[in-house]
């Protein structure tokens, strides 16, 4: 895979609440657990587009992949500007006695762009097609069926944050 040139972390805010801040590895670890997050990119005039999107982390390649239609705003709006964040909220749990639910969410900031390779596309819809689907025929059935009508996207991390967050 070719190599992309990252920006700076400088150049991205320090979390405020740094005492709340997860690990990296604890980011990946909400990133490869998590079937789903919420993409925000620079929609129709100016304004946020942010979109649930089912998505796989692959961990190999440091890259969060989504699949999706051909067409349709999200793609026009990362013609414009391909700058983006994608977050992601785990399950939350509760410590013993206590009521209120303890979240850790992930923001990966970054630049996305459209999957060109047809090897590297069957790729993604698989391990997403294996995170959903119930067993291995199904998942292959979807895969051979999908492929040729979906647009494969990689968001390349420039920046990733996490942090717990407690309900109460």
């Amino acid at each position: 895979m070719e190599q992309e040139t990252r920006q700076p972390a400088e150049e991205f805010r320090p979390m405020r609440r740094f005492r709340q801040q997860l690990s990296r590895e604890e980011c990946l670890a909400v990133l490869a657990a998590e079937k789903r997050g919420v993409l925000a990119v620079l929609g129709d005039g100016g304004y946020p587009y942010a979109v649930p999107l089912d998505f796989w982390y692959d961990a190999e390649n440091d890259r969060l992949c989504f699949h999706g239609a051909k067409t349709g705003h999200k793609l026009d709006a990362l013609a414009r500007c391909d700058k983006a964040s994608f977050c992601v909220c785990d399950q939350g749990f509760r410590r013993p006695g206590e009521w209120a639910l303890n979240i850790r969410s992930v923001i990966v900031f970054g630049r996305v762009r459209p999957v060109t390779d047809a090897a590297r596309t069957e790729h993604i819809c698989r391990q997403l097609a294996l995170r959903f689907y119930p067993d291995p025929e199904a998942a292959e059935k979807e895969v051979r069926e999908g492929v040729p009508r979906v647009l494969c996207l990689e968001l390349i991390p420039a920046h990733m944050t996490g942090k717990l967050v407690n309900e109460s």
